[in-house]
């Protein structure tokens, strides 16, 4: 008899173990599907932030090369218009 309730009473706690690691598996289970959909709105975030930097430095860069042909443009024509000045003087010493 003692065989039996205690036989009785392992089955019990084996039940309620096997109910408890199904739950704790579920939980878990939960857990990580939470953690990897977090996961991917950091990665989604990240890549939307570096998009934005990389179109940001494309628009300054472009800015720069802008500023510098028209730096470069105002140069020659300064340095053209002091030849022709230099060429007209020379030309006016010489008459």
């Amino acid at each position: 008899m003692r065989k039996i309730v205690l036989a009785a009473a392992a089955a019990g706690a084996a039940l309620t173990l096997a109910a408890c690691s199904e739950a704790t598996e579920e939980a878990a289970t939960e857990a990580a599907d939470s953690a990897m959909a977090d996961a991917e709105s950091v990665a989604e975030d990240a890549t939307a932030t570096a998009e934005g930097a990389m179109e940001d430095g494309a628009a300054a860069v472009e800015g720069a090369a802008d500023a510098t042909a028209e730096a470069a443009g105002d140069a020659a024509n300064a340095v053209a218009g002091e030849a022709e000045e230099a060429a007209a003087d020379a030309e006016a010493a010489t008459e």
